[in-house]
């Protein structure tokens, strides 16, 4: 386990990101934040995402002011749209008929905040998608399991069954949800230094790390 002069507190109840956290040997506490995650009137996706990220990020600090707080936000941009998580089933099947055999962007924000000294770090992943063309029957299997619900854009890049990613370029981490890289460089900016982040990414993904390619 990583000693860290101040405590870890990780602003999210995502599994996922609860699992990359582990897996990076960190210790921390896990602490959401409810906030408005509505998109403002002409905001530009990726300034919606930074926004949240941030957002989140500052609500939990001001709570917990000498603790380190990793907040991130994820979303799906087809076009001028914003995809977020499916309301239900019939929801989630008019995403992925939409996301079907074409190309997108997954964009995640990080952001790292210590409210006591007024430090802060922040970085932008953008990574480009290709869907496969699934089939509507392929579509309901996969709305059976359950997967969709908590996604944003209906899907998960990682589930081996639906594989609904044709390709892709830049980050595998990102699109599913956390970014490793990104949080790595943000550590280090805090005197937290992880050792190897490209190889605990590729074994938590399964792919190679976007730092090493």
């Amino acid at each position: 386990m990583i000693n860290t002069p101040f405590p870890i507190i990780l602003a999210s109840q995502s599994p996922r990101r609860q699992q990359f956290l582990r897996q990076l040997d960190l210790p921390f506490s896990v602490c959401s934040a409810n906030i408005d995650e509505r998109r403002h009137p002409g905001e530009a996706p990726h300034d919606l995402v930074s926004r949240l990220s941030d957002e989140k990020a500052a609500v939990v600090a001001k709570e917990h002011p000498q603790a380190l707080v990793i907040a991130a936000d994820t979303i799906v941009v087809l076009g001028d749209a914003v995809l977020g998580k499916p309301a239900d089933a019939a929801h989630a099947r008019e995403i992925l008929r939409q996301l079907r055999n074409r190309q997108h962007f997954v964009l995640s924000s990080v952001t790292l905040v210590r409210a006591e000294t007024g430090q802060k770090y922040a970085a932008l992943n953008s990574t480009t998608i290709r869907m496969r063309n699934y089939t509507d029957a392929e579509i309901e299997a996969y709305i059976a399991t359950g997967d969709p619900q908590d996604k944003a854009g209906a899907y998960a890049i990682q589930h081996r069954e639906f594989a609904p990613v044709a390709c892709w370029e830049g980050c595998y981490a990102g699109v599913m949800g956390f970014p490793l890289y990104d949080v790595s460089l943000g550590l280090a900016q805090f005197g937290v230094h992880v050792p190897d982040v490209a190889s605990v990414c590729a074994a938590a993904t399964g792919v190679s790390c976007c730092a090493t390619l």
